[in-house]
């Protein structure tokens, strides 16, 4: 039997956040706040109940199908669909002797639950249907994993501390400098944080700019840096003898981007808050378009069910206007490079396509890397079950 007062605990913090759970983007600092006023709880109880809320919100419409049964079934529900852990393993040994272990796939979940309703919205199946069908729908509705970038080539010190901390972690096999860490900690409270030695960064994301291979000793245009992740693995591919101009309105984004560099002794990096000049030319240009964050939402699955339609048309359109904007600055001969978190068709493979046809100048230029993943002739899409990772996609024009 489950814990009756832990049980209970979690039921009432749902009751209290259910109304949100659909509207409130903001809901990761929410729920950080509300736990931490909560002066009984201990880092563990803290860690249980983020985790048992945030399988809820994965998991919402059956949930929701679940409570309008009983409250019994959706909280038992909730701690069988949950991460084994430590905060979780006591409850788990609560739940009846005939529940079986976790099945890997979300059709046999639904089943032993009885549940029917989709894991994501329906109006987001013809953006990409292959989020709806496994693997993928399995691995959208699982915990991120914590990927890191070492930026440094000796790698003793980092691994030294990890280990003195009993973390744990493992490589990736495909990129040698990107480690998954699984242990669930504060990695920034590290001594190899604070002197540059890695940054947070989902390996697909690492994948982009490898995928894409900027020369050593180029001229780069980040165009939307915002605090700066994909600016530091840029800077550190073109090395010391290359340049990266990193622009983005938000002043206090790249104030966190100077924070960065200078932690990263990165002196490549020059950081702006207005464009270039009009006749300024770059030997490329990266515009990590702002998007409807879709490829995100197993990291931040509150964005499921706030997120609509309508802010994919509206992602589009000012992707559209940036990506032309910022063409102009890329020299002939040069590359554009245009990524997105999202996995919708709209924000990625349309956005090209209406590109290329308005700007003959351009063309679809070959991958230097596609670490598995399918190459269109738009760009390529690195889906989240290939590597386990976030969503993402790239294309990589070169101007005739």
């Amino acid at each position: 039997m489950i814990a009756a007062n832990q049980g209970r605990t979690f039921l009432r913090l749902l009751a209290e956040f259910r109304p949100h759970l659909r509207t409130d983007r903001n809901l990761p600092a929410r729920l950080q706040q509300r736990l931490a006023k909560e002066k009984r709880f201990g880092s563990r109880d803290r860690r249980l109940y983020r985790e048992l809320l945030y399988t809820a919100i994965r998991h919402l419409p059956w949930i929701e199908t679940l409570l309008a049964r009983s409250e019994e079934d959706a909280l038992r529900a909730v701690v069988w669909l949950a991460v084994d852990d430590t905060s979780t393993r006591p409850l788990k040994q609560g739940l009846p002797a005939d529940w079986p272990p976790l099945p890997s796939t979300i059709a046999a979940r639904a089943a032993h639950l009885g549940v029917t309703e989709p894991l994501l919205p329906e109006w987001f199946r013809p953006h990409c249907p292959a989020a709806f069908e496994s693997p993928e729908i399995d691995v959208l509705n699982t915990r991120a994993p914590l990927w890191l970038r070492l930026q440094t080539d000796d790698t003793r010190g980092v691994f030294e501390e990890f280990t003195f901390r009993q973390w744990t972690w493992k490589p990736a096999t495909i990129l040698p400098n990107a480690i998954e860490v699984l242990t669930q900690a504060d990695l920034t409270k590290t001594d190899a944080y604070e002197r540059g030695e890695f940054e947070v960064q989902d390996l697909g994301s690492q994948l982009l700019l490898e995928a894409v291979g900027p020369a050593p000793g180029s001229r780069w245009l980040d165009a939307c840096a915002g605090a700066g992740g994909k600016t530091l693995q840029l800077a550190r591919l073109v090395g010391p003898s290359g340049h990266v101009d990193a622009i983005d309105p938000r002043s206090t984004a790249l104030a966190e981007l100077k924070l960065r560099a200078n932690r990263a002794r990165l002196s490549q990096i020059t950081v702006r808050q207005h464009p270039p000049a009009p006749d300024a030319l770059y030997d490329g240009v990266l515009v990590d378009a702002p998007c409807s964050g879709t490829g995100t939402w197993r990291r931040f699955p509150q964005l499921k069910w706030s997120t609509t339609e309508t802010d994919i048309t509206t992602s589009a359109q000012r992707q559209r206007e940036i990506l032309a904007r910022y063409a102009s600055h890329v020299r002939p001969g040069g590359l554009l490079v245009y990524a997105t978190c999202s996995l919708s068709h709209v924000e990625n493979d349309d956005i090209v396509t209406e590109f290329l046809a308005a700007h003959p100048e351009f063309e679809p230029t070959p991958f230097a890397k596609t670490f598995g993943a399918s190459a269109s002739r738009t760009g390529l899409t690195i889906l989240p079950s290939l590597h386990n990772t976030d969503g993402y996609f790239v294309a990589a024009l070169r101007r005739k």
